[in-house]
C-alpha cells in the first residue's frame, strides 16, 4: 500500500477499455473514444448566431459563443470558448476560455485558454497546451520562432 495525504492507493485490475495516455497520439485516441460516446447537449447560455451551424453530437458548454462559425461533431467546446469565422471538425475538444478566429481545427485538442487567430490551413491531429498563442507574423526578418516542450513534433509547410 502507498499512503499518501491520508489516502491508501490500491491496485486494481481493468477489465475494460483502456489507453495509456503518455503519448500524443494516445491522448487524441483516448479523446476520439470519449467524444464517440457522447450526445449533443447545449447550454442555455451558449450563443450559435444565425450564420453558424452545429452538426452531429456537439457539447456547447456554457456561454460558448458561435459567430459564423461550423462545429461537426463529435465536438465539445468548453465554457467561455469564442469560435468566430471558424471551423471545428470531428473529434476535437476545445477548453475554457479560448479563443479560434478565421481558423480549421480537427482532431485535435485544444487545452484552456489559447488563442488561435488567422491560420491558413488547417490544423489537424494536435494537442495545443494550455494559454498557447497561434498567429500568423508579419515580423521582419522572417523566422519561424518557437517554444516546444519536451518530445515534440512540429511540421512546417
Amino acid at each position: 500500500y502507498l499512503v499518501a495525504h491520508d489516502y491508501i492507493v490500491q491496485p486494481h485490475i481493468l477489465t475494460g477499455y483502456w489507453i495509456d495516455t503518455g503519448k500524443m497520439q494516445d491522448m487524441l485516441d483516448a479523446n476520439r473514444a470519449i467524444l464517440g460516446r457522447m450526445k449533443r447537449c447545449v447550454a442555455a447560455s451558449a450563443s450559435i448566431d444565425e450564420g453558424s451551424q452545429v452538426h452531429g453530437e456537439v457539447i456547447l458548454e456554457e456561454n460558448a459563443r458561435l459567430i459564423n462559425s461550423i462545429v461537426r461533431g463529435p465536438a465539445i467546446i468548453g465554457s467561455n470558448v469564442t469560435l468566430s469565422n471558424a471551423y471545428i471538425g470531428p473529434f476535437t475538444a476545445i477548453a475554457q476560455g479560448s479563443t479560434v478566429e478565421n481558423s480549421e481545427i480537427e482532431h485535435s485538442i485544444i487545452l484552456e485558454e489559447c488563442t488561435i487567430c488567422d491560420i491558413d490551413g488547417r490544423i489537424e491531429d494536435s494537442l495545443i497546451g494550455r494559454r498557447t498563442q497561434i498567429y500568423p507574423s508579419s515580423a521582419k526578418p522572417r523566422a519561424y520562432k518557437l517554444l516546444l516542450g519536451d518530445n515534440s513534433r512540429l511540421g512546417i509547410l
